[in-house]
C-alpha cells in the first residue's frame, strides 16, 4: 500500500508491529513500510500527525527516530525545512506538549530532545536574515526553566543532550566541521550553560533537599549531568583516550577562570555531597522504626547516592582542570580548597560506604596528584592531617579487598606517584611519606594474605585469578614499597619464613591435600608475586648496597621454595605458585640479570652463602632448569607452559644472554631432546586443545635462537636439530597414504606448522634461512610442501588447521634481512613462489565454495585466511628475490594463477568489510600498493566492474583514520594516475611503441573516460582531508593529487570555485590567491621536481586556507564541506 494512503491508525499498526510485534513475518514488513517514510515527500506532516494526534508511545517514538535521521543525512535538507522541524519543536511545542500529556514516556521526551540538539548543531553556522537561527537555544530553554519543575527538567535535559551532542565526532562528516562547531560552541554558549546549571543548583540547594520530592531529585540529577557534560567537553578538540582516565587534564578555557576562582562553585558540590548522608540516615532509622522495606523507600535511598556520585564525578573534573589556568598563588589557594574538601569527606566518611561514591572519590584522590606537585601539596596548611586521613582510608580500603575491588587502582595510583616525586621535593616541608608509605605496603601485603582463608574457605572467587588485575596493582606498589625498604623487607621475611615452615609442616604430614594446604599454597603464592615485586621496585627507586643485600635474603627464600617444589613434583604442585614464581624470575631477570648487570652487586653476597649462587651465570642456570622442569611435568596446565616459554623467549633476545645460556647443560639438553617424549606439550593428544598448539611457535623460536649462536654452517648439527620434525613429517605422509585416524594428522600438521614458523621466525640470516629451505624443498622435495597444500584443501573449513599453516607460508615469504636472496644461479626463489600460488589458489578456491558465511563466523571461517593470503603474497611481490616476467616468459600460469585468486577473493569480500577488519585492511591495501606499482598491466586488463571495485576501495580507504591504510591508498592512486598520465602524454607525442602496453593505456584511459566520476570523487575527498580534515600524512596525500588536478583540470576549476563561492565575501580573494599560490611554479608534468614544488606549495596552501577559514566572529556563514 502505498505510503501517502495510510491512515493514522494504520500508522500506528505499524509501529506497534515494530517496537512490540512477536510476529517476524510482520515485523519485517512494517520495518519496510516505516523506512520508506523517511524517504517520502509526506515525511514531515506525517511524523507531526504521529505526535500530535497519535495515541501511543510508539508512534511518538517512531516520529522523532524518523525526524532524527531526516536530519543527519550526510545531504543535507534545505535551510527552510530545517527551520521548519526547530520551531516545530522549540518555543512552546514541548511545554504545551507535555503540559497537556504528562504520563508522556521518557523515551518519547529523550527522542525528541536528541532531534533538538541535532538539528542545532548541523544548523549552527546557517544564517538567515543576518540571524544564526539556531543559536536561539539558550532563550528557548529559559522559557522551560520560569515553568513548572517537569517544564525545568525538560529544560535542563536539553541544555545536557545539546552540550553532548556538540562534543560527539560523527565521523561521517568531516572531522574540521565538527570542531569548528564545537569550538563555536565553546566560544559563544558553553560558558553560559555552566554559570546557568550552577545557579540553578544554588536556588535547589537554598532549601533543604527533600529525598521524597521526585521531581527535586531529578531536578538536582539532571543539572549535575549537565555540569558533568559541560566540564567533559572537548574544549581543544584533543579526543582524548578516555582509557586513560588517571592522565586526563581538563583544558578550561582562560575566560571561565572567574567561575573556578570563586570558592563558591567548588563549595557547591561539596556542600551538595554533604546535605545527603544526614538525610539517608533519617530514611534508614524510618524504615528500621517502621519495618518498612518498600520499593519508594529503597528508590530515595539510591536515588540519594546517586547524587552524590553525581557530585563526586564533577569535583573529579574540578580537581583535573589545567594548571596554567591560575597563577602560583590563586593555583596554591584553590588547591587548598580542594584539599579542604578532602579533609572533610574523610572527617564524615558515611557516604562513601556507597561503591559509586567510594570510586569516584578515588578518582578524585588519584586527580589529585596527577595536576599537583607532591612540593605543592605539603605547602597545604591541612596537608599533614589530610595525608594522615588518605593513609588511614587507604589501608582500611585494602583491609576490605572485596569491597569495590577495581578502585583500588586509583588509590595505588595516588601513592604510586607520591612516593616516586620524593627525590624531587625541594620545600622543606615535610612530606611524611616515609611514616604512611610502609604502613600503605603493609597493608597491602597483609590483607592479601588474610583474603585467602575466606577465599578458600567461602568458595569466593580468588583475586589470583585475575592476572591482569594483579599484575597492574603490583607494577604500581612496586614503587611504593621501595620507600623505606627496611621495613617492607622485614615483614616480607618474617611472613615468608612464618609461611613456609607451615607449608613445609603440611606436606609432611599425613592428611594430603585438605583446606589448610590450599590456604597455605595461596599464601605463598601472594609471598612470591610480593618478593617479585619489591625486587622489581629497584629499577623505578633510588637503591643502595644494603636494598640489594636485602633483595638477595628474599630471593634466597623465593629460590628454596622452587627447590623444594620442584623436588617434590609432580605430586606437590600449585598452578598459582608456579605463575607467581614465574612472575619472580622475570622480574628477578629484568632487575639483576643482562647486560648491565653490575658484576659487584651485593644481592649474590647473601645467595652465594645460602645457595651457592655467586653471579648471574649461575642464576641462568637455575632458570633453565626451572624452565625444563616446567615443560617437563607441567604439560597439560596451558597458563604455566605459556608464561614459562615467554620466559624462555625473554631470555633469548639478548646476544650476550644467549652466549651464555648456550654453555648450561639444560640448554643443551632441550636443544637435543625437544620430542613429546620429553616435553609432553609438544605431544598430539586429544587432551590438548587446538589453541595450546600456539605456544610451539614461542618455543620453537627462543630454541633456533640458541641454535643459532655456534651453528655457523653446520648443516648436519641442523639436520640432527630438526630430526624430530622429519620424524613427524614422515609420520603424516604415511598416515595421508593410509587413510586412518585423520584426527591424529590434523593436530600433528598444526603442530608441525606452528613448530616450522617458530623456527623461520629466527632464521633471519640468508645461510641459516637457506638450511631451512633445502630441508623443505630440496632433500626431501616435492614431499613436505604438498602435505601441507593437502591439508589446506581437506580441511579448509576449519581455521584452527587453515590458519597455522598459512601463517608459515607468510612467514617462509618474508625477505627478512634479505635473508632470501639466492645466488644468482639459484631457482630457489621461482620455486617458493610457485608452492606459494599453489597453496593460495587451493585455499581460495576452497574458502569460496563456503557460500554466505554469518556476522560472527565471516572473520575466523573467511577473512582472516584471506587476509594472511594476501600478506603473504605481498611479501613475494615486494621480496626482489623473484622476476615475475620469467613466468610469462616460459609459459608457466603460477603468477596468472595466484593474481586470478587474489581477484576472487576480493570479490568475494564487502567493502565494509574491507576497512571494518583491521587486519584484512592492513594487509589487501599494502598488497594493491605493491601491484600498481610493479604490476599496472594486470590492473588495467581486470574487467570493468573489478577495476571499478578496486578503485572504489581505494576512494574508501583515502578517509580512513588509519595511516597505513589511507598511504597506502595515495600510493596505490599516485600509480594508476602517474600510469594513465604518461600514456595520454605519450600518446599525443605518437611515442607508444609497444603494442601491448598502448593498449594497457587506452583501456585504462577508456574505463576513465566512461566512469569520470571515479578520478573526480577522489580527487574531492583528497581536497576535502587537505583543506577540513587533521592531514597526518600530508606528503603522501600529495603526490596523487598533483596527477589528478593535471588530468582534471575542468573539476579542479570547479571545486575551487565551489569552495571561494561558500564563504564570506571578505574571504572569497584571500582564498583564491591561496588556489593561485598553490599552482605557483607547478608545470604540465609529473617529474620529481615537479612533484615536490607542488607538495612544498600544498604545505603552505594547507596553513594559508585554515588561517582564511578561521572564526573571526562574522554573523556570515561559513561553509565547511566543499563536498556536499
Amino acid at each position: 500500500m502505498a505510503l501517502h494512503f495510510q491512515s493514522l491508525a494504520e500508522l500506528e499498526v505499524l509501529c506497534t508491529h515494530l517496537y512490540i510485534g512477536t510476529d517476524l513475518t510482520q515485523r519485517i514488513e512494517a520495518e519496510k513500510a516505516l523506512l520508506e517514510l523517511i524517504d517520502s515527500p509526506e515525511c514531515l506532516s506525517k511524523c507531526q500527525l504521529l505526535l500530535e494526534q497519535g495515541t501511543t508511545s510508539y508512534a511518538q517514538l517512531l516520529a522523532a527516530t524518523c525526524l532524527s535521521k531526516l536530519i543527519s543525512r550526510v545531504s543535507p535538507l534545505p535551510i527552510e525545512q530545517r527551520i521548519d522541524i526547530k520551531y516545530f519543536f522549540t518555543g512552546n511545542y514541548i511545554l504545551n506538549y507535555v503540559a497537556s500529556q504528562p504520563k508522556l514516556a521518557p523515551f518519547v521526551i529523550q527522542a525528541l530532545i536528541q532531534v533538538i540538539a541535532k538539528i542545532t548543531k548541523l544548523g549552527w553556522f546557517e544564517v538567515q536574515k543576518d540571524q544564526f537561527v539556531f543559536r536561539e537555544i539558550i532563550a528557548d530553554v529559559k522559557k522551560f526553566l520560569q515553568g513548572t519543575v517537569e517544564h525545568c527538567i525538560i529544560g535542563v535535559i536539553i541544555l545536557s543532550e545539546l552540550t553532548q551532542e556538540m562534543n560527539l565526532v560523527d565521523y561521517s562528516r568531516p572531522s574540521a566541521k565538527h570542531r569548528k562547531i564545537a569550538t563555536s560552541f565553546r566560544d559563544t554558549s558553553l560558558k553560559d550553560i555552566l554559570v546557568l546549571a550552577c545557579s540553578l543548583l544554588k536556588e535547589v540547594l537554598a532549601k533543604p533537599l527533600n529525598l521524597q520530592d521526585q521531581g527535586q531529585q531529578n531536578l538536582v540529577m539532571q543539572v549535575l549531568k549537565l555540569v558533568l557534560n559541560c566540564l567533559n567537553f572537548d574544549f581543544i578538540g584533543s579526543s582524548a583516550d578516555e582509557s586513560a582516565d588517571d592522565l586526563c587534564t581538563i583544558q578550561i578555557p582562560t575566560t571561565w577562570r572567574t567561575i573556578f576562582l570563586e570558592p563558591e562553585t567548588l563549595a557547591l558540590f561539596f556542600n551538595l555531597y554533604h546535605s545527603l548522608p544526614p538525610l539517608l540516615s533519617q530514611l534508614r532509622r524510618k524504615q528500621i522504626q517502621n519495618g518498612l522495606n518498600d520499593f519508594l523507600q529503597g528508590s530515595e535511598l539510591n536515588f540519594g547516592a546517586e547524587i552524590q556520585t553525581q557530585a563526586l564525578s564533577c569535583l573529579v573534573q574540578f580537581a583535573s582542570t589545567r594548571r596554567s589556568l591560575f597563577s602560583s598563588p590563586e593555583r596554591a589557594k584553590y588547591l587548598g580548597n580542594l584539599i579542604k574538601g578532602v579533609k572533610r569527606i574523610l572527617e564524615n566518611p558515611q557516604g562513601l560506604s556507597d561503591p559509586g561514591n567510594y570510586h569516584e572519590f578515588c578518582r578524585f584522590l588519584a586527580r589529585l596528584k596527577t595536576n599537583y606537585q607532591l612540593g605543592e601539596l605539603v605547602m597545604v596548611k591541612e596537608y599533614p592531617e589530610v595525608i594522615r586521613l588518605i593513609a588511614n582510608f587507604t589501608i582500611t580500603s585494602l583491609q576490605h579487598w572485596e569491597f569495590a575491588p577495581n578502585s583500588v587502582h586509583y588509590l595505588l595510583t595516588l601513592w604510586q606517584r607520591m612516593v616516586a616525586s620524593v627525590p624531587f621535593v625541594k620545600s622543606t616541608e615535610p612530606h611524611l611519606l616515609d611514616t604512611y608509605a610502609p604502613e600503605i605496603t603493609k597493608a597491602f601485603i597483609t590483607s592479601r594474605l588474610e583474603s585467602v582463608a575466606i577465599v578458600v574457605r567461602d568458595n569466593l572467587d580468588d583475586p589470583l585469578d585475575d592476572t591482569a588485575t594483579v599484575f597492574q596493582q603490583l607494577e604500581q606498589l612496586c614503587t611504593v614499597s621501595r620507600c623505606e625498604y627496611e621495613k617492607t623487607c622485614t615483614l616480607l621475611v618474617q611472613l615468608f619464613d612464618q609461611n613456609a615452615q607451615n607449608y613445609q609442616k603440611l606436606l609432611h604430614s599425613a592428611s594430603g591435600i585438605t583446606v589448610d594446604m590450599a590456604i597455605q599454597e595461596g599464601r605463598l603464592a601472594w609471598l612470591v608475586y610480593l618478593v617479585g615485586t619489591v625486587v622489581g621496585g629497584r629499577l623505578t627507586y633510588t637503591s643502595t648496597d644494603e636494598h640489594d643485600a636485602m633483595d638477595g635474603e628474599l630471593s634466597c627464600r623465593v629460590f628454596q621454595l622452587i627447590s623444594l617444589m620442584d623436588t617434590g613434583l609432580p605430586q606437590c604442585s600449585n598452578e598459582k605458585i608456579e605463575l607467581a614464581v614465574l612472575w619472580f624470575l622475570d622480574q628477578f631477570r629484568k632487575t639483576y640479570v643482562g647486560d648491565q648487570l653490575q658484576r659487584t652487586s651485593k644481592v649474590y653476597a647473601r645467595m652465594s652463602e645460602v645457595l651457592g649462587i655467586t653471579d648471574d651465570n649461575h642464576v641462568l642456570e637455575t632458570f633453565m632448569t626451572k624452565i625444563v622442569t616446567n615443560l617437563k611435568y607441567w604439560g597439560r596446565c596451558e597458563p604455566v607452559i605459556s608464561r614459562t616459554l615467554q620466559f624462555l623467549n625473554d631470555l633469548s633476545v639478548g646476544y650476550i644472554l644467549l652466549k651464555k645460556l648456550v654453555k648450561i647443560d639444560a640448554v643443551k639438553f632441550m636443544l637435543k631432546n625437544h620430542t613429546s617424549e620429553h616435553f609432553p606439550f609438544l605431544g598430539i593428544s586429544d587432551s590438548y586443545s587446538l589453541s595450546d598448539f600456539r605456544c610451539r611457535t614461542t618455543f620453537y623460536t627462543a630454541l633456533t635462537r640458541l641454535l643459532m649462536v655456534d651453528l655457523g654452517e653446520d648443516e648436519d648439527e641442523f639436520e640432527n636439530f630438526m630430526l624430530p620434525l622429519t620424524v613427524s613429517f614422515e609420520t603424516v605422509l604415511q598416515i595421508f597414504n593410509n587413510n586412518f585416524k585423520q584426527g591424529d594428522v590434523k593436530r600433528m600438521l598444526i603442530g608441525l606448522a606452528r613448530d616450522l614458523r617458530g623456527i623461520a621466525f629466527a632464521l633471519n640470516t640468508k645461510t641459516s634461512y637457506t638450511m631451512l629451505f633445502d630441508w623443505m624443498l630440496y632433500k626431501r622435495y616435492p614431499t613436505y610442501l604438498p602435505i601441507l597444500q593437502r591439508a589446506i584443501e581437506q580441511w579448509y573449513g576449519e581455521p584452527a588447521c587453515t590458519t597455522p599453516i598459512l601463517k608459515l607460508m607468510a612467514e617462509l615469504m618474508q625477505n627478512r634481512s634479505q635473508r632470501l636472496n639466492f645466488d644468482v644461479s639459484s631457482p630457489n626463489g621461482i620455486l617458493l613462489f610457485r608452492e606459494a600460488s599453489k597453496m593460495i589458489c587451493t585455499y581460495g578456491n576452497q574458502i569460496l565454495s563456503l557460500g554466505s558465511l554469518s556476522k560472527d563466523q565471516i572473520y575466523p571461517m573467511k577473512l582472516k585466511g584471506i587476509s594472511i593470503c594476501y600478506s603473504a603474497l605481498k611479501s613475494a611481490l615486494c621480496g626482489n628475490y623473484v622476476s615475475f616476467g620469467v613466468f610469462k616468459l616460459y609459459g608457466d600460469n603460477h603468477f596468472d594463477n595466484v593474481l586470478q585468486a587474489f581477484v576472487k577473493m576480493l570479490l568475494s569480500v564487502s567493502h565494509s568489510d574491507l576497512l571494518q577488519y583491521r587486519k584484512l585492511s592492513q594487509s589487501y591495501y599494502p598488497l594493491l600498493e605493491c601491484l600498481t606499482q610493479d604490476h599496472m598491466s594486470f590492473i588495467t586488463n581486470l574487467e570493468p566492474p573489478v577495476l571499478l571495485y578496486v578503485l572504489t576501495s581505494v576512494s574508501e580507504g583515502l578517509t580512513t583514520l588509519d595511516t597505513v591504510v589511507s598511504s597506502s591508498c595515495c600510493t596505490s592512486l599516485d600509480s594508476i594516475v602517474t600510469y594513465l598520465f604518461k600514456h595520454i602524454a605519450k600518446e599525443g607525442k605518437k611515442l607508444l611503441r609497444c603494442r601491448e602496453a598502448a593498449q594497457s593505456g587506452q583501456r585504462l584511459l577508456h574505463f576513465m573516460q566512461q566512469n569520470p566520476e571515479v578520478l573526480q570523487q577522489m580527487m574531492s575527498v583528497l581536497m576535502n582531508t587537505i583543506v577540513f580534515e587533521d592531514c597526518r600524512n600530508q606528503w603522501s596525500v600529495s603526490r596523487p593529487l598533483l596527477g589528478l588536478i593535471l588530468l582534471d583540470e575542468k573539476y579542479f576549476s570547479e571545486l575551487r570555485a565551489s569552495l571561494i563561492n561558500s564563504q564570506p565575501l571578505p574571504k572569497q580573494e584571500v582564498l583564491a590567491q591561496c588556489f593561485r599560490n598553490l599552482m605557483e611554479g607547478v608545470e604540465q608534468n609529473l617529474s620529481v621536481k615537479n612533484r615536490d614544488r607542488f607538495t612544498q606549495n600544498l604545505s603552505v596552501f594547507r596553513r594559508d586556507v585554515a588561517e582564511a577559514l578561521r572564526s573571526d566572529g562574522s554573523t556570515e556563514p561559513c561553509s565547511l564541506d566543499m563536498m556536499s
